[in-house]
């Protein structure tokens, strides 16, 4: 089952393996017997699928989810049922790497107008003589 990103981008199953672990926090004893976390692993450094640019996105979007080795490690364990901490897991990723798709706007630089310019230096005058005036007060 391939996960599909959009109309150019399918993630092949080989890309992603899921480990289900022991989930943590409330569930009562069916924590304690269940392994409902889901631990999903996406290769995504060897992906065939993503150009260069977009891994480059998708490693600073993942911060510390981004192993050594180049792969993307989501872990869910919102809900008592392992099918939609699967479900969860799978749409995130797929939501990253929407997300990593997204060519960032070009910053251009514009130069301060000629009035802001100079409304800037009136103000530094005017800073400057009101801290001229708060010297020593002469006696003469």
């Amino acid at each position: 089952m391939t996960l599909r990103i959009n109309h150019a981008i399918a993630l092949e199953d080989w890309e992603i393996t899921e480990q289900f672990v022991r989930s943590s926090g409330p569930g009562g004893q069916n924590v304690n017997k269940v392994s409902t976390a889901v631990e999903l692993r996406f290769e995504a450094e060897r992906s065939p699928n993503l150009p260069g640019p977009v891994k480059a996105r998708l490693r600073r979007l993942a911060g510390r989810r981004w192993t050594k080795d180049g792969a993307l490690i989501l872990q869910v364990d919102d809900t008592r049922s392992q099918a939609r901490n699967r479900e969860i897991a799978r749409d995130r990723l797929a939501e990253l790497v929407a997300k990593a798709l997204e060519k960032p706007k070009r910053r251009i630089p514009t130069k301060p107008t000629l009035g802001s310019k100079r409304r800037r230096i009136e103000g530094k005058k005017a800073r400057g003589q009101v801290k001229a005036l708060r010297g020593k007060v002469d006696p003469d």
